[in-house]
């Protein structure tokens, strides 16, 4: 369960949405350039770490470990926004990986000192703001957040503090982003 709510999966379904909030067909073109930086090239990053033995899993449960991805994705969330800013992008995406990016260097500050669920701050974040953008009607979606952390606990990569912390971290990050975003 942990492998199919995992952050990339979020990621990409969340970036194409809004994309294609901001600007329909040309928005999703738009959200298939963030989800490549956002989600995809930090998933094959951190692919490529385990095979070649750098860590352990696609969890990447070691700090130092963390760290080193957390940084890659701050740099590759960092390249597609600039990407998005030159090209135009609409704002509503933009100012979205924006937050994003912000979003990421909190957990990674975070991590340095405790080991917050990066899966429950982007599950939580990204039904929060599909919620924000489409309706009440996503919200069921919420069931996948609480589904998200169970699966974290129950796996043991993380405690149930750090599971509501980091949902709790997604859901304040989605509700910044939305006041501080054009829509």
């Amino acid at each position: 369960m942990s492998y199919l709510l995992e952050p990339k999966n979020w990621i990409i379904v969340t970036t194409l949405a809004v994309g294609w909030h901001a600007d329909r067909a040309a928005g999703l073109g738009w959200g298939v350039l963030a989800a490549l930086f956002a989600g995809v090239i930090p998933m094959m990053f951190i692919s490529r770490g385990v095979r070649r033995g750098q860590w352990a899993d696609r969890y990447v449960g070691a700090k130092r470990a963390r760290l080193i991805v957390l940084g890659f994705i701050i740099a590759s969330v960092g390249a597609g926004l600039a990407l998005l800013a030159a090209l135009g992008a609409p704002g509503e995406l933009s100012g979205y990986v924006g937050c994003m990016l912000v979003s990421v260097a909190v957990l990674a500050a975070i991590t340095t000192l405790w080991k917050i669920s990066i899966h429950c701050a982007v599950a939580s974040g990204s039904v929060t703001i599909l919620v924000l953008l489409f309706g009440p009607w996503v919200a069921p979606a919420y069931l996948l957040v609480a589904l998200t952390a169970w699966s974290r606990v129950v796996v043991q990569d993380h405690t149930a503090a750090q599971v509501i912390a980091g949902s709790v971290l997604g859901a304040a990050a989605a509700l910044a982003t939305y006041a501080l975003i054009p829509h």
